[in-house]
């Protein structure tokens, strides 16, 4: 049996099928990180997006009910070197193949993803379709398919992965705050993260208004990561510019860092091949402290690095950069209490040097009351380990 992975630019890689057979298109990207495969499919910012996995085997420990950080697969096809043959896990509840197959998510296993990701890198990331059993064609009709497929700059795709309707996350222990967060297509380990220190957080449409985000009287504000391009995020970004102007806190990450930057009047832009893994290093400017942070984006704020600048809600700066490209990473204003980061606090899979975050969002909405907390609203590093002790190792 045999299958192809078909570029836009003409580029063929030939391979056997994994997962489900048929056809399937979507913006071809590649993710570098070792582990966190079963988060990496479930997370809805892969939407639309075809993943290839740069690390040899995928597969080894298979898939567990415990990890998925959303109730489906969103990526669109899936590329491995070398899958595994058996499952080596005491969570395992079925093999990788089997789950591709169930969720009907077409995927290729090929000999040469350093190929392709070495030409994605040089190219950038392109359409792609993935092609076996029945959908099989002369190589020419499958490109030109590829060439028909829509592209991912100009996708407005928040709304079709959002929860269609409002749902609660308890706390975890005593409850300390109400936070409304705005699913722009948030992982599941999030809103979690928030409840381990005492959050009430109540998940919200992307469609949500600034006026149905602020009847829950909420102690602070979240946006969270999603799919598509931020240019046409115009109703979220009407939302959070009601939300800063009623002072609330409020804190993004992913794609709620570009609309945060949006809602300041800055611009967004498409990555070459964008920053996709759990290897990458962040520093943040005003510490010199680096973080290596997990990532998922193929869009980024233009800013001004250095310095402060001017927007409608007073002066912001640009908190956190990548070490590899340099581009915006975070973002802060310095006289209302919000910020957003590029990247992944959350951590799932990934690692937890950036766990601190939430901790500095929690002391935005205590000063906010006119309490302190002991922790750094500025650094998000606190004084006492009463939270450290949260953090799991789920996808570490």
């Amino acid at each position: 049996m045999t299958a192809v992975l078909v570029l836009e630019d003409g580029r063929v890689f030939h391979g056997t099928p994994y997962g489900a057979e048929g056809e399937t298109f979507g913006e071809m990207v590649f993710n570098t990180g070792m582990t966190g495969y079963q988060e990496t499919l479930t997370d809805p910012s892969y939407h639309r997006q075809i993943v290839a996995m740069t690390a040899p085997h995928i597969g080894n420990t298979g898939v567990n009910d415990e990890d998925p950080e959303s109730s489906r697969v969103w990526v669109a096809g899936y590329v491995v070197r070398e899958p595994a043959r058996i499952t080596s896990s005491w969570r395992s509840k079925r093999s990788l193949d089997e789950y591709l197959r169930e969720q009907g998510v077409v995927g290729i296993a090929i000999p040469g993803t350093r190929a392709l990701t070495r030409h994605l890198r040089e190219r950038g990331a392109m359409r792609a379709g993935v092609f076996s059993g029945p959908a099989l064609a002369p190589v020419e009709e499958l490109l030109e398919r590829v060439r028909r497929s829509p592209a991912m700059e100009g996708a407005d795709l928040a709304g079709e992965v959002s929860t269609p309707r409002p749902y609660v996350v308890p706390a975890i222990g005593p409850k300390r705050f109400t936070v409304a967060a705005v699913d722009l297509g948030i992982k599941a380990m999030t809103p979690h993260r928030m409840a381990e220190r005492g959050c009430e957080v109540h998940v919200l449409p992307a469609w949500s208004t600034a006026a149905d985000i602020l009847a829950l009287n909420p102690d602070g504000v979240f946006f969270s990561n999603g799919p598509g391009d931020p240019a046409t995020a115009d109703g979220p970004v009407e939302a959070l510019r009601g939300v800063l102007d009623a002072g609330t806190p409020f804190f993004g990450i992913c794609f709620g860092n570009q609309v945060f930057g949006r809602a300041l009047g800055l611009g967004t832009y498409k990555l070459r091949y964008g920053h996709r893994g759990v290897n990458q290093p962040v520093q943040d400017r005003r510490t010199g402290k680096v973080e290596i942070s997990a990532h998922n984006h193929g869009f980024a704020v233009q800013a001004p690095l250095d310095g402060a600048f001017d927007t409608p809600y007073g002066p912001a700066e640009v908190s956190h950069v990548n070490l590899n490209d340099d581009c915006v990473e975070g973002l802060r204003l310095l006289d209302r209490p919000a910020f957003s980061v590029q990247y992944h606090p959350e951590a799932a899979a990934g690692p937890h040097d950036s766990a601190g975050l939430f901790d500095r969002f929690c002391a935005l909405m205590e000063q906010a009351r006119g309490t302190d907390s002991g922790v750094s609203a500025t650094t998000g590093t606190t004084a006492s380990p009463s939270t450290s002790t949260t953090e799991g190792s789920k996808g570490a």
